[in-house]
């Protein structure tokens, strides 16, 4: 037999993760993970901490759904647990202006063919039932775009991210709720990248029935912890009704391992799946810690920085295109268009880790989810700054980090 061959021990250098996720997670909830005890799924304060998180999620989140727990896993778990109810054959309309918006219509047509569309094209269907409205790139989905779709088609699903960050730009919650009420759709929402980070209730939005987030961006866990969802009474309803072809991601059979069984709280869960005692104490920490800050507190920190960056990349001769609080997307001056990636791999090679959007046109991205600082955001500006003196921009720094500085004193004191 050939030598199996034994690696070394695997090395990971910290990096400031400055893109759109996932973020950098709190030490807080890195130590509540390396200090569990090993402990089986089913241990009493495994439980107990399910039904904690359960409860503060509904905080978090602003909510009466009883259906509201978090999904193992990524964002990418939880998002397939809110399409799950979309069956073949479904009349769908799903509005698309991003990258990940994209993916989601891909699910959901994925979701709503029959067995001949899928088999005729497995890897990108193209259902009968399921309508893409595609907003160009850099544009977000408006009220009246909704309102023109949901009259034209009258779906029974229609879905929209909240917050796109493949270009960086939030759409209108209030618009598509509205319009889900008028015709009567079941309104499904990513909000993969807004919670935790805007504040907002979505018992306010009644024409949106399902939501799904994820664990590393507002909620700053780790990624493979839980992504949070939250079903109303009528979406449970539905599903009760058609029932859906999955075990793993069906909301009603994991709610129950949450301590919701037959649309009530009850004391304790009953089996579904594993669960990471690691993971209920990552998730479980990092709600408390939001509920400490506050939704409110953390949004009002959010779009204070962003501001703070935005001007000074702006100031740097580049155009800032997103309107996200936690993301800044943006064009290169004149002089380095075309050489986006060759900047963003530079920046990765100093343990700078900045994005590039992931569909034409080619931008910049910059995050700052759990960077909310002086020293953080200057720390940002400064390494972006050399970055790009380092591929002939000549920037003057000082006279960067000069405004940064006035940014925030001059913010300050106006508080």
């Amino acid at each position: 037999m050939a030598e199996v061959a034994i690696f070394p021990q695997l090395e990971i250098p910290n990096t400031l993760a400055a893109g759109p996720g996932p973020g950098n997670t709190d030490l807080r909830v890195l130590q509540r993970f390396a200090s569990a005890g090993v402990a089986d799924h089913m241990q009493a304060d495994v439980l107990r901490g399910m039904i904690e998180c359960k409860q503060m999620l509904r905080e978090v989140m602003g909510t009466a759904n009883i259906h509201t727990f978090g999904v193992a896993g990524t964002g990418w778990s939880g998002l397939d647990c809110l399409f799950s109810a979309v069956l073949p054959g479904d009349k769908v309309v799903v509005f698309v202006n991003g990258t990940f918006s994209g993916i989601d219509g891909l699910t959901l047509r994925m979701k709503a063919a029959t067995a001949e569309e899928l088999a005729a094209n497995p890897m990108d269907p193209q259902p009968a039932s399921v309508k893409v409205v595609t907003v160009p790139h850099g544009q977000s989905v408006t009220g009246e775009i909704v309102e023109a779709a949901l009259a034209e088609h009258k779906p029974k699903w229609a879905a929209m991210a909240h917050w796109e960050t493949g270009s960086g730009r939030i759409n209108d919650m209030r618009g598509f709720s509205d319009a889900c009420q008028r015709h009567g759709a079941l309104g499904l929402v990513d909000a993969v990248s807004s919670l935790g980070v805007e504040d907002f209730r979505i018992d306010d939005y009644p024409g949106v029935h399902g939501w799904a987030s994820c664990p590393q961006k507002g909620i700053c866990c780790l990624p493979l912890t839980y992504a949070p969802v939250s079903f109303s009474d009528r979406y449970i309803a539905e599903l009760r009704r058609t029932g859906c072809r999955t075990f793993v991601h069906h909301p009603i059979l994991e709610a129950r391992h949450w301590g919701i069984i037959d649309g009530k709280d009850v004391e304790k869960g009953t089996y579904h799946r594993t669960h990471s005692a690691y993971a209920v104490a990552a998730f479980h920490e990092a709600l408390r810690i939001l509920l400490q800050q506050t939704v409110a507190g953390r949004a009002k920190a959010y779009a204070f920085h962003e501001a703070a960056l935005r001007d000074a990349v702006t100031a740097m001769g580049c155009k800032v295109t997103s309107n996200m609080t936690s993301l800044v997307v943006l064009n290169l001056p004149e002089g380095l268009k075309g050489r986006e990636m060759e900047l963003v791999q530079n920046c990765r090679a100093q343990g700078f880790g900045i994005w590039p959007t992931l569909s034409e046109p080619v931008q910049i991205r910059i995050g700052i989810l759990n960077l909310l600082n002086q020293k953080a955001i200057t720390d940002i500006v400064t390494r972006f700054a050399a970055a790009m003196n380092e591929m002939g921009a000549n920037i003057d720094t000082g006279r960067i980090t000069e405004r940064l500085e006035d940014h925030y004193q001059t913010t300050v004191a106006a508080e």
